[in-house]
């Protein structure tokens, strides 16, 4: 089955090294994120980057970076993304960590297999 629609993609860039009661940020984010009900979350690790500090990190074989960005991406409709940024206010201010939010209208394509019983974006 093909689901098409408008929906909004939530961007939120965080480093490896943040945390938030012991648990890395990012993990923080798509647990809150699936308890919230939202459609889905990734997290993707980067290889390079860098910040407002300016600082490079990145990811080679002999020198590995122990805080490499960490890019966690979640879609879902406009409203529930809206809603959800008052976790993702929450979480920032108790991980004590820096960040970037990026959020965007997207037009989606989802397939489903029909035995799904989650409601579509």
């Amino acid at each position: 089955m093909r689901l098409e629609g408008e929906a909004k993609l939530l961007r939120i860039f965080v480093g490896e090294r943040d945390k938030v009661e012991h648990k890395p940020l990012y993990e923080a984010l798509v647990h809150r994120a699936r308890n919230a009900g939202l459609a889905g979350a990734t997290v993707i690790r980067a290889v390079e980057g860098f910040g407002a500090g300016s600082i490079i990190h990145k990811a080679k074989l002999l020198e590995l970076s122990e805080d490499l960005p960490f890019i966690v991406e979640i879609v879902d409709s406009e409203e529930k993304i809206e809603k959800f940024l008052d976790v993702v206010d929450e979480l920032f201010e108790n991980a004590k960590a820096g960040g970037l939010v990026t959020m965007e209208k997207v037009q989606i394509i989802k397939y489903t297999s029909g035995r799904e019983n989650r409601s579509a974006i």
